[in-house]
């Protein structure tokens, strides 16, 4: 075979299998897309006919049916039929030849999907009888696609005796847009074979493409062959030409093989002649090109020297910010601020004049970021930062600085969630409280991080110099003193330092101190306030909640050394202490034949760490406490940061046999998709929703909601801080029955308890509650 020919040849071959990929991967993707569409339109048709909720609901077969044979229309759906929220058949529809195919099982087809996700499951019938089996034969048999559309109601299906007017007002009513109740399923069987064969016009016309796509190569190609060859005549004549001696020029043939040697063997001739010139052409090329060399490398040089320059002085700049200033909020860092700080303290004594330090500490800063995560919580310091530095005006510090040009430390951040707002140069004391009280005002507008709209509150204390300390460590502790008092007294404010707070300073240490010695001394004792369950009067559990007996102050409430403790670090010792002490009094009950089903322990985010589980397991063996008694009262924060991590910890406490709370409900961010992925036993209502039932509407719908919602996910349910008949009274009427609060008892200590564990212990006030409720009733 000739040059042209084999060229011809593998152009054919490659445009061939180009042609034949092209055709598969468009075919393909045309299938895809078909089956896509016919998802897509079934889907938005189920979702577009409100009134299959209505039909279900009253089991209208003779609609249904009409319903299903609006699907009839394409050909590629086999059967339809429509299915209960359990999977029942309601009624069915078959369009193709499939009349007597056996369906998968419901369970089969929903199996790792979340009730109201589609589904999407295939399968293959064991023989195909269409008419498509030389079809079926080359894509390797019949397929069936089972579509399972979820049909959402906006009312609760489990409520007997609906009439559609509730249906259509659930419809309307703003309140129940986002309710997701399954009422059933339209499931629909589409045929692979069927779509194949819609398609095949498609492809018969992408192959006719191919084909005229080889044939327009292969002329292609036919003729750049005859280009190549042609200079073969012209050769021949050049050769005729250098033999005669009428030209001197070398052969320029373009081409290959066998023209290209030819040609060489005829350049030979004359190629001699040319020798000397041609070296001598060489030499100066060559040193043309070593002096380009040397220019250029000498220009590579300088360029990499100023390059190093500048990389040093970017290293420079990035080291001195990373030294001076905070990473997170660009503020000036302690460093920063202690070294200007003292400075400008020296040029205040000299010139006779006097600086004010703010030192801020946000309220409640840790309850945020253990709600919304950390990220949330670097974004709300941000924004905060951001909004210190607006509010510090040009007159408040203005030629106020120890250099010209230097860094300002007007506004810094220490550390976590404080700050600092120098003022120097200021004419009075009263001039600082111009600014904090324009800090506060900054602040209190909301602030919207990651969807949430916060409101985050600071506390300031005041320290003025030379007239509190003449130092930064004096100054900064006396500013930081005074923070604590604010704090103390209500936050969201600020306070001038005194003197009088380092006695209150003093206390607060030994405090700290005596709380370090509390375990060791036994002076933590524990109490249980029981909860109720108010149909049998008898007491189903019991919270456990530590109390420090001081030997100066007396019995100690947990308000006061608990937040004392997660600051000192100790939170997880106290916290072993009272998983421990609590099963080990629930064992010295049973063993007095007392019978208390549960007792009920609260968890520190703290203590809620990687060696908590293998912690809770040690206690179960060392007490021999059934951990089917043990229930652990969670925090929203905790569980919602639906880390790999967290959610492994929750699986293995329950693997353990504990129960799971989550306490304080409804004060947090929890989403309910979270919520409803973690092996959650129990949800309680907050008490601050208790108490303001009747004084907002909001509170008294978000408890009928929560209590709705325990129930649709099978949770138990308890509502804590119940103390009034008028709070018991609408909390049982809405479903809550389980009551704990100082309507039926206070945390009392063990002795205490062990009388109110006797069964319907509760039952003759109970029934005491509700006839005063009836006679109330009666005379209004």
């Amino acid at each position: 075979m000739t040059v042209a020919g084999k060229i011809n040849a593998l152009v054919i071959l490659l445009s061939l299998f180009a042609s034949s990929v092209f055709t598969a991967f468009v075919v393909i993707g045309e299938y895809h897309v078909q089956r896509d569409k016919i998802r897509i339109q079934s889907t938005a048709k189920v979702h577009s006919q409100p009134h299959l909720q209505l039909d279900i609901y009253y089991n209208d077969i003779a609609a249904l049916r009409e319903t299903l044979s609006e699907f009839s229309s394409n050909a590629a759906i086999q059967y339809a039929l429509v299915r209960n929220a359990q999977g029942a058949i309601l009624a069915r529809n078959d369009t193709g030849s499939f009349t007597n195919y056996k369906l998968i099982e419901f369970e089969t087809l929903r199996q790792g999907i979340s009730p109201v996700e589609e589904g999407f499951h295939p399968s293959s019938p064991p023989q195909y009888s269409g008419g498509y089996k030389l079809l079926a034969s080359i894509t390797g048999g019949e397929k069936i696609f089972d579509l399972t559309i979820p049909i959402f109601s906006a009312v609760n299906p489990l409520e007997k005796k609906l009439t559609r007017s509730d249906f259509g007002y659930a419809l309307t009513d703003p309140r129940t847009v986002g309710s997701l109740h399954v009422i059933g399923y339209v499931q629909l069987g589409i045929s692979r074979i069927t779509l194949f064969a819609g398609i095949v016009p498609f492809a018969t016309t992408v192959s006719i493409l191919g084909l005229l796509f080889v044939i327009f190569c292969g002329l292609i190609s036919n003729l750049v062959t005859r280009r190549i060859t042609a200079p073969l005549s012209r050769l021949a004549h050049m050769a005729d030409q250098v033999v005669s001696g009428q030209t001197d020029r070398p052969l320029k043939i373009e081409g290959s093989g066998e023209i290209k040697e030819i040609a060489t063997i005829l350049n030979g001739v004359f190629s001699e002649l040319k020798a000397h010139k041609t070296k001598m052409d060489v030499d100066h090329q060559l040193l043309s090109m070593k002096v380009d060399e040397r220019t250029s490398q000498l220009s590579k040089r300088n360029k990499e020297l100023n390059k190093a320059v500048k990389q040093v002085t970017e290293t420079k700049d990035r080291l001195r910010q990373m030294a001076y200033f905070d990473s997170l909020t660009a503020l000036p860092n302690r460093r920063l601020f202690t070294e200007q700080l003292s400075l400008l303290l020296r040029l205040a004594t000299r010139n006779k004049q006097m600086l004010a330090l703010l030192f801020l500490d946000l309220d409640n800063f840790k309850r945020i970021n253990d709600s919304l995560g950390h990220s949330a919580g670097d974004l709300l310091l941000r924004e905060v930062g951001a909004r210190l530095s607006g509010c510090i005006r040009e007159s408040d510090v203005l030629a106020h600085y120890v250099e010209s040009g230097g860094s300002r430390i007007d506004v810094s951040r220490l550390g976590g969630d404080e700050f600092t707002v120098v003022l120097n140069q200021i004419d009075s004391a009263d001039s600082a409280a111009i600014v904090a009280r324009r800090i506060l005002e900054a602040l209190s507008a909301p602030m919207i991080i990651d969807g949430h709209e916060l409101v985050v509150t600071p506390s300031i204390g005041i320290a003025l110099a030379p007239r509190d300390a003449g130092d930064v460590e004096g100054l900064l502790k006396a500013a930081d003193t005074a923070m604590y008092h604010a704090k103390g007294s209500g936050k969201n404010n600020f306070l001038y330092y005194n003197s009088d707070m380092d006695a209150a300073s003093v206390d607060r240490l030994k405090l700290e101190t005596d709380l370090r010695k509390a375990i060791e001394r036994n002076e933590l004792v524990l109490h249980y306030q029981p909860q109720v369950d108010t149909q049998s009067g008898t007491v189903i559990g019991a919270e456990a909640l530590v109390r420090w007996q001081h030997p100066e102050h007396g019995l100690i409430p947990p308000f006061k050394f608990i937040p004392l403790a997660e600051e000192m670090g100790l939170i997880i010792e106290l916290g072993d202490w009272v998983l421990e002490e609590a099963c080990r009094q629930m064992v010295e009950l049973r063993d007095q034949g007392i019978e208390l089903p549960k007792v009920a322990v609260n968890v520190s985010a703290m203590q809620f760490t990687t060696r908590f589980i293998t912690r809770v397991e040690d206690v179960l063996r060392k007490t021999g406490l059934d951990p089917g008694s043990l229930e652990l009262e969670l925090t929203e924060g905790m569980v919602m940061d639906n880390s790999t991590e967290t959610i492994k910890a929750l699986n293995d406490l329950k693997v353990l046999g504990v129960s799971l709370s989550i306490d304080d409900f409804g004060t947090g961010y929890s989403s309910l998709s979270y919520l409803s992925r973690f092996p959650l036993d129990e949800l309680k209502i907050d008490r601050s929703f208790v108490i303001d039932f009747d004084k907002s509407d909001n509170d008294a719908s978000l408890v009928i909601a929560i209590i709705s919602m325990a129930k649709s996910m099978n949770l138990n349910l308890v509502a804590e801080g119940v103390e009034t008949h008028e709070q018991y009274h609408f909390l049982t009427q809405n479903g809550a029955n389980v009551i704990q609060g100082y309507l039926f008892s206070k945390p009392i200590p063990a002795d205490e308890l062990r009388p109110l564990l006797a069964p319907y212990h509760f039952l003759n006030q109970i029934q005491m509650i509700t006839d005063t409720q009836t006679r109330e009733s009666d005379q209004s």
